[in-house]
């Protein structure tokens, strides 16, 4: 993911695409509050170049959800 953001910036899309596959894969390895910051940020940055209905907007929303669901999931087993 960095060196796509230091070749290609921090707003295009592929470097946007690879932030969202970073948060998917921190998530999966347990590591949901980093996975939300970074999900948040990819959020906001492709409502910011994207627009609110593009559907990268969509699946970053969707991935936040799944976040904080999962946040919640290991707040309820304690």
């Amino acid at each position: 993911m960095d060196r796509r953001r230091r070749v290609l910036g921090e707003d295009h899309p592929n470097a946007l695409t690879s932030a969202s596959s970073l948060a998917a894969d921190l998530r999966a390895l347990g590591e949901v509050e980093a996975a939300r910051d970074l999900d948040q940020d990819t959020l906001d940055r492709r409502r910011r170049v994207l627009g609110e209905d593009h559907p990268g907007t969509l699946l970053s929303a969707d991935n936040l959800a799944a976040d904080l669901r999962a946040m919640q999931a290991l707040n309820d087993d304690t």
